[in-house]
């Protein structure tokens, strides 16, 4: 590992890889935290924000042009800064299994399928942490990422969405 292609890149870059590496790493603790105490909300704001600065520091990145400038990982920052508006509008109507459900996609979806893109051979991701070991390098890692996704899937709650639990932070909104 070598994080040479990362100190000679841009800052918006290097902000853009501190921010998603964090979330990365953050966010199995928060999904697979059984406890929701103040432990586990600390660590939901702080990978709340190391996404959307993931998201916002994305969409200035023109490297990878498919569409003119863009690319289709402009698309998906666009939609996970909406989807983490939505999970936190969840959990503050008290939808606490709708909230962890939106969050767990948003981390298998760009963690997990943008972070796998950025790992294929000739990337600078790739050379970070799979150089020498080419495409059998990366579907380790893709397998890796696959096992993850699944576990991580796996453990969401299996009861009733219309169930609800509040936390005593969040107060449900009344229908108005």
């Amino acid at each position: 590992m070598t994080l040479v292609p990362i100190l000679h890149s841009s800052l918006l870059i290097q902000i853009h890889t501190a921010a998603a590496c964090l979330a990365f790493v953050l966010g199995p603790f928060v999904i697979l935290r059984k406890r929701r105490d103040r432990t586990h909300r600390l660590l939901g704001y702080t990978w709340v924000s190391t996404m959307a600065i993931t998201a916002i520091t994305a969409l200035g990145i023109f490297e990878l042009r498919l569409i003119g400038p863009f690319s289709p990982i402009h698309g998906l920052s666009i939609f996970v800064a909406f989807m983490l508006w939505r999970a936190v509008e969840a959990i503050r109507a008290g939808k606490v299994v709708e909230h962890g459900r939106i969050m767990t996609q948003i981390y298998i979806w760009s963690m997990g399928i943008a972070g796998l893109f950025t790992l294929l051979p000739g990337r600078r991701m790739h050379a970070v942490f799979l150089d020498g070991y080419g495409w059998p390098g990366f579907w380790f890692a893709a397998l890796i990422f696959a096992l993850g996704a699944a576990c991580l899937w796996s453990a969401q709650p299996r009861h009733d969405p219309r169930e609800t639990a509040h936390f005593p932070l969040f107060k449900p909104r009344s229908n108005r």
